[in-house]
């Protein structure tokens, strides 16, 4: 009996190979490191992205890669953020990514996520632990990046937070962390004039800005006004997914777009 049902479980244990074989991710040729265009992703949740991921976000461009936790590129499909498991969803990078790649056909962009969800800025300094995912952000961060940088070359970092700041405890000394923060990456990363990109805090329905919001947002503001190298990407008209808190997918989109227009508009004319 054991001989009849052989070519039935031989057939099983090649189906199961081939499954095992289709869930690796899927392995990709990098391009030249002066064409590999790298952008640092950096934040808390609403950088991480917490949109509901549909059929367009997982639609793989081969010239808009991202590193995944792994430390492998692979196509930049949503969620390509893993701070939070089963909570991270469509964000702007993807989006950002896309519209930079279709400036030039023989450019790829590869982007390095490392966004954190729910981190104050006193969480991404040397040494700070995040007690809710248990992750050091910075620390993280940081040989992330690098890694990233043997293959390609940095040319913009990408920041939204502020959120787990916006408190009297913390929103006073925002605009020196901020500035702190910025002059540590670009020693850090050897980018002294690597566009620096700040992303205004959602403005929802059902959580009104107070004196904290409005105190974080002026010291995001002051910073692009008062340092090269640096912009300020508007969030207004954007929506929440209905928690006061997240963009909806739709708004991460148009704001990955907004990035990207600031990004270009900072470029030197050709």
């Amino acid at each position: 009996m054991s001989l009849r049902f052989a070519p039935l479980s031989l057939l099983l244990l090649f189906s199961l190979s081939l499954l095992v074989v289709a869930a690796e991710p899927e392995t990709v040729k990098l391009p030249p490191k002066e064409k590999f265009q790298l952008f640092l992703l950096v934040g808390q949740s609403n950088m991480a992205g917490r949109g509901k991921v549909e059929a367009q976000d997982k639609e793989a461009n081969p010239r808009v890669l991202t590193l995944n936790k792994k430390g492998e590129w692979t196509p930049a499909v949503d969620p390509i953020h893993f701070d939070k498991p089963g909570i991270a969803g469509v964000g702007l990078g993807r989006t950002f990514g896309l519209e930079i790649a279709k400036t030039d056909p023989e450019i790829t962009i590869g982007l390095i996520p490392c966004a954190v969800g729910g981190t104050s800025i006193e969480r991404w300094v040397p040494g700070a632990y995040d007690p809710a995912t248990k992750t050091h952000p910075y620390d993280d961060m940081l040989p992330r990046a690098k890694q990233a940088l043997e293959a390609g070359t940095l040319c913009g970092i990408l920041w939204h937070q502020g959120e787990g700041d916006a408190n009297p405890a913390r929103s006073k000394a925002y605009e020196k962390n901020l500035t702190e923060l910025v002059e540590r990456l670009r020693k850090e990363l050897d980018a002294p004039e690597v566009p620096f990109i700040i992303g205004q805090l959602g403005q929802f329905p059902g959580r009104e800005w107070n004196e904290n919001t409005h105190a974080v947002d002026d010291a995001q503001r002051h910073y692009t006004e008062t340092h090269p190298h640096a912009a300020f990407v508007s969030s207004d008209d954007l929506k929440d997914k209905g928690d006061s808190v997240h963009f909806d997918a739709a708004s991460y989109r148009e704001l990955g777009r907004r990035y990207a227009k600031a990004y270009l508009e900072m470029l030197p004319q050709k």
